[in-house]
């Protein structure tokens, strides 16, 4: 999906190895329209499903 452009780090294309850091903005092109993300926390090792929500926050515009 980066290499195709289809994701966005605070408003920048980025490639697949660029660094995420708590408080950007991610974006992702879907067919359904833009997703966006805000990247709340950088876990150290797996994540469980159920806590997968700790770690983002998707924005929704109205």
């Amino acid at each position: 999906m980066c290499d195709k452009n289809y994701v966005r780090l605070n408003g920048h294309y980025v490639k697949p190895s660029k660094a995420v850091n708590i408080g950007d903005l991610l974006e992702i092109e879907t067919p359904k329209g833009t997703r966006k993300f805000l990247i709340q926390d950088i876990p150290t090792g797996n994540v469980k499903k159920a806590e997968r929500n700790l770690y983002y926050q998707e924005i929704t515009e109205i």
